[in-house]
């Protein structure tokens, strides 16, 4: 499946407070998550395996580290967990790092909101307008999350550009 969106990660000091505000929009909850990324050496872009309570997907994705909203360009693939899949991936290509995380999941109509408890980084809030079905201008799902930025009253302080890979990566 090809999906397109706009993205962004802001560190967050405690999820309740975020989660509580979201909360008054009334979101419908998907569930708590407990993912387990697993970033793999690429040609191109990003490739990453995601096992999780709920999502479970083999994920490649173009985007720029670029502070703000930014556009990703994705190719999802979703499948049952099967360790045969992660064993293939990792003698072909080689386990670039790992990220550990517990995320709340919740979504009002196309936007995708995550609260995410990070291992060895943090709690950060990530917010994602995506479009799978050609519906939607690569501004409009700007502005769609460019809104929640300002709902949230965050600060340019907050974002983050990179993903939680190159972080773990930093750490190590």
């Amino acid at each position: 499946m090809n999906i397109k969106n706009f993205e962004f990660k802001a560190k967050i000091d405690e999820i309740a407070k975020y989660e509580n505000l979201l909360l008054t929009l009334n979101p419908k909850f998907q569930g708590l998550d407990h993912q387990i990324d697993t970033y793999f050496n690429a040609n191109q872009g990003r490739l990453k395996l995601r096992e999780g309570t709920i999502e479970n997907s083999l994920i490649h994705y173009d985007r720029e580290n670029v502070l703000g909203s930014k556009e990703s360009q994705i190719i999802l693939y979703q499948h049952e967990p099967n360790v045969a899949l992660k064993n293939i991936l990792t003698k072909q290509l080689g386990v670039k790092t790992v990220v550990d995380k517990k995320r709340k999941i919740y979504f009002i109509d196309h936007v995708k909101f995550h609260f995410d408890l990070v291992e060895g980084l943090g709690t950060f809030l990530e917010v994602e307008a995506i479009d799978s079905k050609e519906e939607f201008t690569l501004e409009e799902l700007k502005l769609a999350c460019d809104n929640y930025f300002h709902f949230f009253e965050l600060t340019q302080d907050q974002v983050i550009d990179r993903s939680y890979s190159d972080l773990i990566m930093e750490l190590n």
